[in-house]
């Protein structure tokens, strides 16, 4: 199973099978915002899609694969107009502005971002490969929003990626207020730039 998960993430699809595995991943994304986790299946979400229910599996090796593709076209969704949302003189602002608007899209989908979060979280081996892909995409639309040079790049990005993963389980598991989730990021994304920054400022 773990090398058919390697092959569907890396093997090139023709425009047909592209097409077709776009239209698997927005059933699923519908039915995880209509019911969440519970409400998307590998059969329901054949169904929905018009085709049998083993074309699912020449695509995603499990659900929890699935759903975390679903993931990345929700983070490449909400953070494609990243030049018009990364705004501010300072790369905190550009930073909270990208943090807050993922918070607050995420708010407004507590039965997807529930489902996403449950599936990238997963201990199934099978969803490795896609979940390292989209941590990457997240790190670099991070990367983008602040912009400056910051020492220990690397290192802020990593931090930044699992506050952010803790903004969307507060919001989805915890279901903590998004104004709170929200001033969190802030207070986060603040902290984390400051002591990078405080780092050149001793050497």
């Amino acid at each position: 199973m773990n090398g058919d998960a390697r092959f569907t993430v890396t093997r090139t699809l023709s425009k047909d099978q592209q097409a077709r595995r776009e239209r698997l991943i927005e059933s699923a994304r519908e039915l995880a915002l209509e019911g969440g986790y519970p409400a998307v299946t590998m059969h329901d979400v054949a169904d929905r899609a018009g085709v049998a229910r083993a074309t699912v599996y020449r695509y995603f090796a499990t659900k929890d694969h699935l759903l975390t593709e679903v993931a990345s076209a929700w983070a490449h969704h909400v953070t494609d107009d990243i030049d018009a949302l990364a705004v501010g003189d300072t790369p905190l602002e550009r930073l909270t502005a990208l943090l807050e608007r993922i918070v607050h899209v995420a708010a407004r989908e507590p039965t997807l971002t529930s489902a996403i979060i449950q599936a990238v979280t997963s201990d199934d081996s099978s969803v490795d490969e896609a979940r390292t892909v989209l941590f990457l995409f997240l790190r670099d639309r991070l990367s983008t929003a602040i912009g400056d040079p910051v020492p220990e790049r690397d290192e802020v990005e990593i931090v930044l990626g699992h506050i952010l993963l803790a903004a969307l389980i507060s919001l989805a598991s915890l279901r903590q207020p998004v104004e709170e989730v929200a001033a969190m990021v802030r207070t986060a994304g603040r902290l984390v730039l400051a002591g990078a920054l405080s780092t050149t400022a001793r050497t």
